[in-house]
């Protein structure tokens, strides 16, 4: 794909958002911006979820999940990148489900519903699925709320690729090699200090990832 003028919306978390970042200019989004010349906007909210909740959270905004926000792309994006997950595995109160659900209110059933309704109004576009990155306590049964998590964050990255495949809609698994996994402490110092959110630096292996990534297709 030739990379020059391309729009590429990102529907994203925090980590779109740029918590973590020193400025707004080290987000990956605006890297692509002012490295190559690419239009991206930036569509992160942080604190949502993938998946649709039934208790609702403290903060209204985390409740804004990325189905709801799929009217909210520009029409004429070249191509959309979905980057969440984390957030369903750090707070969400969905259930895992099963890869026959077709309802928002568990992962996989949101999985499909958002990808169906992406296809459906963007066709033409190229839509690409991020997988989450590595997080600490990505293994912990209890989530930041204190109730039982559906899984592990590996359990949720399988869904995603497995959703993603079904609909052959292209993966950029970051959770299989972004090379950034904080529970190693000379990375997590480097890329990612809260052990969630990476800073400049690990924005700046994100931006380099999905270019070589866009540039491939």
């Amino acid at each position: 794909m030739e990379m020059l003028g391309q729009k590429i919306d990102f529907l994203g978390d925090s980590i779109t958002e740029g918590v973590g970042v020193s400025s707004a200019q080290c987000r990956f989004a605006d890297l692509l911006s002012s490295e190559y010349g690419i239009l991206t906007v930036n569509h992160g909210i942080s604190g949502t979820r993938i998946a649709r909740q039934t208790t609702p959270s403290v903060y209204p905004d985390h409740d804004r999940d990325f189905i709801s926000r799929v009217d909210e792309l520009d029409s004429d994006a070249d191509v959309i990148m979905v980057f969440g997950g984390t957030n369903d595995y750090g707070h969400g109160d969905a259930p895992m489900g099963t890869m026959n659900d077709r309802t928002p209110y568990t992962f996989y059933g949101a999985l499909h519903t958002l990808y169906t309704a992406l296809i459906s109004r963007f066709p033409e576009a190229l839509i690409v699925v991020m997988t989450p990155l590595h997080r600490l306590n990505e293994n912990a049964l209890v989530d930041e709320n204190g109730r039982r998590r559906a899984g592990t964050l590996r359990d949720y990255v399988n869904a995603i690729r497995e959703v993603a495949e079904y609909y052959s809609l292209p993966v950029l698994d970051l959770y299989k090699e972004s090379g950034m996994q904080p529970n190693v402490p000379v990375i997590q110092e480097m890329y990612i200090p809260d052990g969630l959110h990476p800073n400049d630096a690990g924005h700046a292996v994100l931006k380099n990832m999905i270019y070589s990534f866009l540039k491939s297709r």
